[in-house]
């Protein structure tokens, strides 16, 4: 009966977010876009060929890195530097997931290590599993008026090239979405931009949710981060969401060895070809500061 009350709760919560609120045009367009994408992979099954399975795999693994290794833990963070082209390169990979543009991507998740699990929080979990998975980005007013604009973002907001993604991120998955299809017809629409979306936004959402509501935590974080180890191998990385609120600075966020952190291994692969410097790890004092338990 408890596990039947909890599926009412999840199914249930999705409705009260949309009825009773404000819809504007962004609400409306961001809802548009979801749906859009989602029905498009619908179509996967009809229009499988292992040749669109594998744009849809590493354009997947590109993307994905593009928010792991760029948006978070690069531009959020600023974990570890890489030679400016080398910055924006990434950076633009980020943008082909279509989770915003760096500067609102950015913006949003410093606020969230500002004001984490709180009312303020924008994806804040005490809202439920729905709004802190999805429902928050239905809502623009959550997350931008709330805090008055970009704010948080200044030093990206002095980069032209970052100014132009922000105006124009939209339109490069939209270029990127021609091409396959001009390439590979169906298939590969389907596949490459469909399924693909679809499969690195539920992901990279998932940290908000699943990384705020199972797992274990291992270190006096004061907020409901969570470590979880499917969702760490999923995300590549990302899911040591304890570790991470912990040390939010830090370049590595799978801090154990058996802590799969896809992200990192490629973020040392820099480090050890000499593009990547400055790299931040937790000292070992910080560590023991922030333990549940001596040893």
């Amino acid at each position: 009966m408890g596990l039947l009350k909890v599926w009412v709760t999840i199914l249930m919560t999705p409705c009260a977010n949309f009825l009773g609120r404000k819809w504007n045009l962004l609400d409306l367009v961001t809802a548009g876009m979801f749906l859009s994408v989602h029905c498009l992979a619908l179509f996967a099954p009809f229009y499988f060929t292992w040749t669109a399975f594998l744009v849809f795999f590493w354009l997947g693994v590109v993307t994905g890195f593009g928010i792991t290794l760029s948006y978070h833990r690069n531009l959020a963070h600023r974990s570890f530097r890489v030679p400016k082209l080398l910055e924006y390169l990434f950076a633009y990979c980020g943008v082909l997931a279509l989770e915003g543009s760096p500067i609102e991507w950015v913006s949003t998740h410093r606020y969230h290590h500002q004001f984490t699990d709180t009312e303020k929080d924008a994806h804040s979990p005490l809202k439920g599993f729905w709004y802190s998975h999805m429902g928050w980005i239905l809502d623009s007013s959550s997350r931008f008026e709330r805090y008055g604009g970009l704010k948080n973002v200044e030093d990206m907001k002095k980069q032209p090239f970052y100014v132009f993604l922000h105006h124009t991120f939209m339109l490069h998955s939209f270029i990127l979405a021609g091409i396959l299809y001009a390439v590979g017809g169906l298939p590969f629409l389907v596949w490459g931009v469909g399924v693909r979306m679809v499969v690195v936004f539920h992901i990279t959402l998932l940290v908000n949710s699943a990384g705020h509501t199972w797992g274990y935590q291992a270190w006096k974080t004061g907020d409901l981060s969570k470590n979880l180890w499917w969702l760490g191998f999923l995300a590549l990385g990302e899911g040591w969401h304890n570790n991470h609120h912990a040390f939010e600075y830090s370049a590595r966020q799978g801090l154990e060895w058996w802590q799969i952190d896809l992200t990192w291994y490629i973020i040392k692969f820099l480090e050890a070809l000499g593009l990547a410097t400055d790299v931040k790890v937790p000292s070992e004092a910080h560590r023991q500061r922030m333990a549940l338990k001596t040893e």
